[in-house]
């Protein structure tokens, strides 16, 4: 059983890193397993180990597999016994002859819990991975969790990119992230480590119904007799993701045909996005605000709906951050000026998440919205914008002198260029 699992894990790896882009599938060539570490791997690989069953398996699977890889923990420091699970991980992996770092994360109070460790989690490993130069990072996430986020977005009236299985691979923070245990259940990954006297620690949240993500996991026990079984619901999860690749492809060709890119802002063809299929039509609403508001989700189904019936009765409407506005018969996208009014980035860093101003350097310059310095501006009408888009754009000041504003033509020698290629932009929106 060890060498099967052992075969299929690193079958998947090299799966979903030919999925996600990386240049070089790990793994030496016809899966013969050396008895030592591949050294002529040209893809670095971190493994994020917690020390809990499901990553601990990958370790040690990446380890039989002949992998040459680095282990990562975080510890979020929610609780005392983190730290010794961490210290842990690092004296298996020295055991094993593998680098590991411990890296740790602290809750500021805000938000949701579980949403901010995951995303501190990634931040980190990301900022790691850069460090280290490895290009790529595999997450221990199996076919129950794919069942059981089924079940946590089925309650909130998820729709189909909601419903659709975990990408098996993505890019976020300059690192491909790699999910390679995905078909693999996580009772086969504990009698893995079971059959082999492999430890493993067991988190006591996992057990804490507080969370919805254990309310699911029980919730797959009592729904089992009726056939809907993890294995059964993560099968479902896919084919959902199968619908969302080929709702994904008709949604940029309509993208191609409806939407026009002015920089700043979009116009919509009103008449040419409704003769397509309504789900179509949210699915480019969505990826008019995420691309003029990157973020890791969209708005909500039933917010898109409302936003979609406002705008097709000729009515201006804002979701997100972002504002639809009609001019002149045109349907403007662009983003809401009280929505960046309080956000400020220095000269040289990426301002709203999106824009970089260049330009001879100012000291002590600051990237604000235009706002009122819309008034220093004679030609801001020549960009053709319209004036509450220019209001939200991005401009450079001195205190409260303003040195440039490219959107609304002030300023020689600077220019505003988004941080991502705006026209590949919308092809990056994908299910983590």
């Amino acid at each position: 059983m060890k060498g099967g699992l052992a075969a299929r894990f690193l079958q998947s790896l090299r799966h979903v890193t030919a999925a996600g882009g990386v240049a070089h599938a790990p793994g030496p060539p016809g899966g013969v397993f050396p008895k030592g570490q591949d050294k002529s791997l040209d893809l670095g690989l971190g493994l994020a180990v917690s020390g809990g069953g499901d990553s601990m398996a990958m370790l040690h699977l990446a380890v039989e597999a002949g992998l040459a890889v680095q282990a990562v923990t975080v510890d979020h420091g929610l609780r005392p016994e983190a730290a010794d699970e961490a210290a842990e991980v690092g004296r298996i992996c020295a055991g094993l002859g593998l680098r590991h770092e411990i890296l740790r994360w602290h809750w500021d109070g805000q938000g949701n819990l579980q949403d901010a460790a995951r995303r501190g989690r990634r931040r980190l490993i990301a900022e790691w991975a850069g460090v280290q130069g490895i290009e790529a990072v595999a997450l221990a996430h199996t076919r129950d969790d794919v069942a059981e986020t089924f079940l946590m977005r089925m309650a909130r009236g998820a729709g189909v990119d909601g419903l659709a299985a975990m990408a098996a691979s993505w890019h976020e923070g300059g690192v491909t992230w790699l999910r390679p245990l995905l078909a693999v259940s996580r009772m086969e990954l504990r009698d893995y480590l079971g059959a082999h006297g492999l430890s493993w620690v067991e988190d006591p949240s996992n057990a804490n119904e507080r969370f919805d993500r254990v309310k699911a996991r029980k919730a797959l026990v009592a729904l089992g007799p009726l056939g809907l079984t993890a294995e059964r619901l993560a099968e479902v999860a896919g084919y959902l993701a199968e619908a969302r690749v080929a709702l994904d492809a008709l949604t940029l060709d309509v993208w191609g045909r409806v939407v026009s890119d002015h920089g700043l802002g979009l116009v919509l063809d009103m008449v040419r996005l409704a003769q397509a299929p309504g789900e179509v039509q949210r699915r480019v609403l969505i990826k008019v605000i995420l691309r003029l508001a990157p973020g890791d989700y969209a708005p909500r189904g039933s917010a898109i709906q409302a936003l979609l019936a406002r705008i097709s009765a000729g009515k201006d409407g804002v979701l997100a951050g972002c504002r639809f506005q009609w001019v002149r018969g045109r349907l403007w996208a662009f983003r809401e000026a009280r929505a960046v009014a309080s956000q400020v980035a220095l000269a040289g860093q990426v301002w709203d998440g999106l824009w970089r101003i260049e330009g001879p350097a100012v000291a002590g310059a600051q990237i604000r919205a235009l706002g009122a310095g819309i008034a220093h501006c004679a030609t801001w009408r020549a960009s053709g914008l319209p004036r509450a888009a220019v209001l939200a754009s991005p401009s450079l000041w001195q205190d409260a002198t303003l040195i440039a504003a490219p959107h609304a033509g002030f300023g020689p020698g600077y220019s505003a260029k988004p941080l991502f290629d705006a026209a590949a932009l919308h092809h990056s929106v994908i299910s983590h």
